[in-house]
């Protein structure tokens, strides 16, 4: 029961703090929307992006975080704060290395990358600015790699508060930029303001570091049995996630074939519903990644199997109504928060699209954030790859298949399918290994969630369809919409069990009786 009371704690500090990073999120894209709208300058600004996040992701993203934590966990586990150290040292020098050799060889390549892999439907002069912008951002590269070095540092010592700000840091640096470089240096102002903000991401978490005695030692320990095993852990792991930013480099590639403000709008609609994703998947993988870990190395496939199969039903009963009033309110959501200066109407319509495709795919991203953890926890990154390289090239297939009918938002489908069939067959993996994964109780709570997100969508349309008879506001729309979603899910899912719902509640009531009965008598 402390387990669960102290993983929940995490997990809503840390929703809150992506919560934060969201809104943030929220406000950058509107100052960038106002600016610029949708059109070359962010196409090439985002296109811009592909190579520095593939680089990251290879070299210490995702990859190195889940092959490193284990590791460092047993360290901290046996109390040599020393050897944990050390290892975060040789880990940390060692990427600083390789990130800057990789980058100083990208920003050469630069215009050939951007002529023959990234764009090659650009016009010249768009290919050109985009390779000015890479080099920019090339140097954030190096900094989120050390930045997330600190993460894994920080998370395996379970404090999760500081690597949680950082998000919050990233899109400040944006908006300065926007604010403030984008006058004098139009969107490469907005590379700057990536770089700025990549550095405060960094700069947050020295406060945590201190607090947990940060040692640095000029190391790089190549040949110990540690490196041996992050290497080991690592290798399958970064062509995993390599794979996955393969494919948004390939969407990006055909994005830049079809109209001017594709690569923008896919980039776009993606961000939006990376907003409930990172804040429900991301954080729900984020705080159990250690207790996960910690079970695999005790062998507790019980332990391993209850946590797995409660995380995932929590992650069920946010995501499918989050999903279903993101299809339902696109339009007065985009037009509410970006409709305004070189941001119009044809750019609201052309994100919509993709923003409806990409909310299918909601539920599957967030599943997947646990469900690709439980193979890491055990230290096996081989499997995951194995799944991850297939489902890719279905993706890649797929997307070639329907850009044709859908354009843009064909790109957005693949992923969206891909992606939940990539979850679905991990999930069939995990049970036949573990014997069970709750299959019979997240089957159960999805007979309830089902059946209250129907009844949400039902009376969600229905306020959508009076909104466009009325002729009313988007916020208009939006305040009533929302309205009525949150109450109707929330009576639906009480009266169907939702356990999520009825466990909030009782909370909620507890610490109200406890308010109560502190009151001094009158």
């Amino acid at each position: 029961m402390k387990g669960k009371l102290h993983l929940a704690r995490n997990v809503i500090m840390v929703g809150a703090c992506f919560a934060m990073a969201s809104l943030l999120g929220m406000v950058r894209n509107i100052v960038i929307a106002s600016q610029f709208g949708i059109g070359a300058d962010l196409d090439v600004y985002y296109a811009a992006f592909k190579v520095p996040e593939l680089l990251f992701t290879v070299v210490a993203g995702g990859a190195l975080v889940t092959a490193f934590l284990p590791v460092l966990a047993e360290y901290i586990a046996g109390d040599d704060n020393d050897g944990a150290w050390r290892l975060a040292s040789a880990v940390t020098n060692i990427v600083v290395l390789v990130a800057g050799a990789l980058s100083v060889l990208a920003a050469l390549l630069a215009p050939w990358l951007i002529r023959w892999v990234v764009a090659p439907g650009f016009a010249p002069e768009m290919q050109a600015e985009t390779a000015v912008l890479m080099r920019i951002i090339l140097v954030s590269t190096v900094l989120f790699a050390v930045s997330s070095i600190h993460n894994s540092v920080l998370n395996g010592f379970q404090h999760f508060l500081w690597p949680a700000l950082a998000p919050v840091m990233y899109p400040i640096g944006i908006i300065a930029g926007a604010l403030w470089f984008t006058p004098m240096w139009g969107v490469r102002g907005l590379a700057a303001g990536a770089v700025l903000g990549s550095a405060m991401h960094l700069a947050i978490k020295i406060p945590g570091l201190v607090r947990y005695g940060f040692q640095w030692k000029p190391v790089l320990d190549i040949r110990t049995q540690s490196m041996r095993r992050v290497g080991v852990l690592m290798a399958p792991r970064v062509l995993d996630l390599g794979i996955f930013h393969l494919t948004f480099l390939v969407t990006a590639n055909l994005a830049s074939r079809l109209t001017e403000g594709s690569v923008s709008a896919l980039e776009w609609g993606w961000n939006f519903v990376q907003l409930p994703e990172t804040m429900i998947g991301t954080a729900f993988g984020l705080v159990a990644f250690p207790t996960l870990s910690a079970l695999a190395s005790r062998r507790d496939i019980p332990g391993l199997r209850s946590t797995l199969a409660e995380s995932l039903h929590h992650v069920l009963a946010l995501t499918l109504p989050i999903s279903a009033a993101m299809i339902l309110l696109g339009r007065p959501i985009l037009a509410l928060l970006f409709q305004r200066g070189a941001f119009d109407a044809a750019s609201t319509e052309a994100v919509l699209a993709p923003l409806r495709f990409y909310a299918l795919g909601l539920v599957g991203h967030s599943c997947l954030e646990l469900a690709a953890r439980a193979f890491f926890a055990q230290q096996d990154a081989i499997t995951p790859l194995y799944i991850a390289a297939a489902t890719a090239f279905f993706q890649i297939t797929l997307a070639l298949l329907l850009v044709g009918p859908l354009g843009a938002g064909g790109l957005a489908l693949a992923n969206s399918v891909a992606i939940s069939v990539e979850v679905a067959v991990l999930l069939a993996v995990l049970r036949k290994r573990w014997n069970g994964v709750g299959g019979r109780s997240m089957l159960a709570v999805l007979g309830r969630v089902l059946p209250a997100t129907l009844a949400m969508g039902l009376a969600l349309g229905w306020v959508v369809a009076y909104a466009n008879s009325a002729d009313l506001s988007p916020l208009l729309t939006l305040i009533l919409g929302g309205s009525i979603s949150v109450v109707v899910y929330a009576v639906a899912g009480l009266l169907l069990g939702i356990p999520l719902l009825r466990e909030t509640l009782q909370r909620g009531r507890s610490s109200l009786g406890a308010l109560v009965a502190r009151r001094p008598a009158a």
